[in-house]
């Protein structure tokens, strides 16, 4: 008997060990151990079946559902963010389209604004010619009437005008003393630059600076034919001062005659007396009144041309 009971108490923990594991394998088995830890009448589980209606239903508590966070404005595709606040100008100035001005394709010559030109036939240097306009009555500066003088003494067509004028008195045999041939040429055209040069510097620079004369030539550009070539003549002896009124053209006068007394520094010497002074001093003067009158017309002449030539282009084509 010992001997079985010690067996069975050996026994029993191993087959409740046993039953354990097995229950644990198995939860929907009920273990004798668990058993009487379930109660006898199970819980009541809630019916989704309506209540009668004699028996009011509990109520519920109702959730509302959260409200939608406020949206925020997009703005629209390829606008800034200035042009989404901003509001917009009907009438913008800005963005306005400006009204397409009529284009004038005719635009006559006016001959008092259009300059004329500063050197006739492509030899003559004619800086000192402008129109008698309120714009170009204005004195020069001491810096301009000697730049004026640069102008005409060393531009290109001054030197263009001598070799040609050189080339006239050897033709004529202007002043003989001088000969012929190359040598004689090449004196002739080194005394013309000479009185080009000394007599444009007394002329339109130092004289004027001095004595406060305007040198310009103011082209009148219409009148009567007469009248403009009285006008043109008597600059000779009549200039404009800085100041604007009319006086003796003492830088002309003056000027001419002691650019002739220079010349007697490079004259032969049979040409170096008093009398041939005065003499090319009047030749000079006589040169200069000339020169006014073509400076007066040389313009209309001009436009006469190419009027005539731009007239006669389209009738021809014709």
């Amino acid at each position: 008997m010992k001997w079985m009971r010690s067996g069975i108490s050996r026994i029993l923990p191993l087959l409740f060990l046993a039953g354990s594991l097995a229950a644990q394998a198995t939860p929907g088995t009920a273990t004798p151990d668990s058993a009487p830890a379930q109660s006898q009448n199970p819980a009541p589980q809630p019916s989704s079946a309506q209540p009668s209606s004699g028996q009011p239903s509990p109520a519920r508590p109702q959730t509302e559902d959260p409200p939608d966070p406020p949206k925020s404005v997009q703005p629209a595709p390829g606008a800034t963010d200035d042009a989404a606040i901003k509001p917009v100008n009907p009438v913008d100035p800005v963005n306005a389209v400006n009204p397409v001005k009529p284009v004038n394709h005719v635009n006559p010559v006016n001959p008092d604004t259009e300059p004329p030109p500063k050197r006739m036939f492509g030899m003559i240097p004619d800086f000192e010619n402008t129109n008698d306009t309120d714009a170009n009555r204005k004195p020069l500066t001491v810096r301009e009437k000697y730049i004026l003088s640069l102008h005409q003494s060393f531009d290109f067509s001054a030197h263009v005008g001598n070799a040609f004028q050189a080339g006239l008195q050897q033709a004529a045999n202007g002043q003989p003393r001088y000969g012929q041939g190359w040598g004689a040429y090449g004196e002739r055209f080194a005394a013309n630059e000479g009185d080009q040069i000394s007599g444009s510097i007394l002329i339109y620079g130092v004289l004027p600076s001095l004595l406060h004369d305007d040198p310009r030539y103011f082209r009148q550009g219409r009148g009567r034919a007469m009248a403009r070539v009285w006008y043109a003549i008597n600059r000779t002896f009549v200039t404009r001062r800085d100041k604007g009124t009319s006086g003796f053209n003492t830088s002309q006068i003056v000027g001419q005659l002691i650019s002739c007394g220079i010349s007697t520094s490079y004259y032969p010497p049979q040409d170096r007396s008093t009398s041939r002074v005065f003499s090319n001093w009047a030749v000079n003067l006589g040169g200069n009144s000339a020169y006014n009158v073509l400076s007066e017309y040389y313009p209309d002449l001009m436009r006469f041309v190419f009027h005539r030539h731009a007239t006669a282009a389209p009738s021809a084509g014709k």
